[in-house]
């Protein structure tokens, strides 16, 4: 029995033996730790959740084709350290329990990197609660609405805002009206949800007040008769210039029905309601737009003296159809050139905790379009943090008020709001960020 025994250690031995030298002989890198989800060695997959249709979809389902197109050309010039990018994009509709299942394909079917500008307040707020990216470790970067909460880093650890706050934007509206329109009588047109108590909460900081508050439910706009209610109270309120807090659908609504109605204020439109995209998709002339206020963070559009804007439209020929070069696609191609350079500072080999923390570490100093700081930093989650102002032309063009730039930055806190001396980090040679 003992013999046996032996026997049958000394095989033992042996087959460990070899299986030594078997392992010797392989590879040091095939024992390297699991790759991130959605990372191989040749390709990194994001993936968004947008309205492609539905009634939120005119202007908005430009940005996936936009970013896309930006990700083609940096994959056509080899890519972020090798790796070529692929977006995935899921039609939410703007309803947020599609949202959520549709964020749900992307983490658990599709096994995306990190999700990418995903659109809307609502939507957003569902996905946290029910599918809960931060717990998962999941980045949600630049998020498509500027609801402060979003950069509450506590409640929503993995998720980057871009877009100046309401509240900022707010401050800021408050700042121009000051300046400009101290002696008349201002009225406020807001969408009555977290978007519009954005905008209060900044207006009341900010210490404006207001001749006449109309507050409208999300989706009203639409309804036969609404709209007139609106301009009656604003014109019977006395208000000379109003300030329009909603999204463009709404904006279309009071405008054409004002001119109906000949109730002409000065009209200040806040950076959602200001999309003349989307105003001329849902059969608004661009022409109600004319001598209105805008405000917006990236240059406009028409600017061909801006290097960023001759880059974007070349990218938008050649790898977007030449599709119109409005707002909607300078967004979302710089909103994929911020991606692809958090993705190179993620290192050689990215993981989703890399990822983020590049972004807290370097992303402050990121390369951007915008005319405003990125705050990015180990304590804070939030993006831009200001606007310039412009006026309207009759084809729906936002240009900056004296052909300049003047740019006025502040926080969703109680600082003050300043004009900017911020400068741009310049474009990296080609609009492609170094590996």
């Amino acid at each position: 029995m003992i013999g046996i025994n032996r026997r049958r250690l000394l095989v033992a031995s042996a087959v460990l033996a070899t299986s030594g030298l078997a392992i010797s002989t392989v590879p040091a890198q095939a024992f390297s730790p699991r790759s991130e989800v959605g990372v191989t060695a040749k390709t990194i997959k994001l993936g968004v959740t947008i309205p492609m249709t539905g009634a939120a979809s005119p202007g908005y389902n430009k940005l996936p084709s936009a970013m896309k197109a930006y990700f083609d050309y940096v994959n056509a010039n080899g890519g972020v350290k090798g790796r070529k990018i692929t977006l995935v994009v899921k039609d939410d509709q703007y309803v947020p329990t599609l949202a959520v299942a549709k964020t749900n394909e992307l983490i658990l079917k599709d096994k995306v990197f990190a999700l990418l500008a995903p659109l809307g307040t609502a939507n957003v707020k569902a996905v946290a609660a029910s599918v809960n990216p931060g717990r998962r470790g999941v980045p949600t970067l630049f998020v498509n609405t500027g609801y402060s909460g979003f950069a509450n880093k506590k409640a929503y650890p993995t998720t980057f805002t871009l877009l100046p706050s309401y509240i900022v934007e707010a401050k800021i509206i408050a700042q121009y009206l000051k300046e400009n329109f101290a002696d008349k009588k201002i009225g406020l047109l807001y969408q009555d949800d977290d978007f519009g108590d954005d905008a209060l909460a900044g207006f009341k900081e900010a210490g404006l007040n207001f001749a006449v508050k109309v507050p409208y439910a999300s989706g009203s706009q639409g309804l036969s008769g609404v709209p007139a209610t609106w301009i009656q109270k604003l014109s019977t309120g006395g208000a000379e210039v109003v300030v329009l807090f909603g999204v463009s659908s709404a904006t279309g609504a009071a405008l054409g029905t004002a001119a109906v109605m000949k109730y002409a204020p000065k009209w200040i439109l806040g950076s959602v309601g200001g999309d003349a995209t989307t105003i001329k998709a849902l059969g608004v002339p661009a022409g109600v737009l004319y001598n209105a206020t805008g405000a917006s963070f990236v240059p406009a559009t028409t600017d061909t003296t801006d290097e960023y804007i001759k880059l974007f439209q070349t990218i938008n020929a050649k790898y977007n159809n030449n599709a119109v070069f409005d707002n909607n696609v300078l967004v979302g191609m710089n909103t994929a050139f911020l991606t692809v350079q958090a993705i190179a500072a993620a290192g050689a080999n990215p993981t989703r905790k890399a990822l983020i923390a590049a972004i807290e570490k370097k992303g402050a100093s990121f390369a951007s379009a915008a005319l405003t700081p990125l705050m990015y930093s180990a304590t804070s989650h939030v993006g831009y943090s200001g606007y310039w102002f412009g006026t309207y032309g009759p084809t729906g063009d936002l240009k900056p008020n004296g052909g300049t730039y003047s740019v006025y930055t502040t926080d969703s806190g109680t600082g003050a709001v300043v004009k900017s001396t911020y400068k741009r980090p310049a474009m990296p040679a080609n609009g492609l960020p170094a590996n």
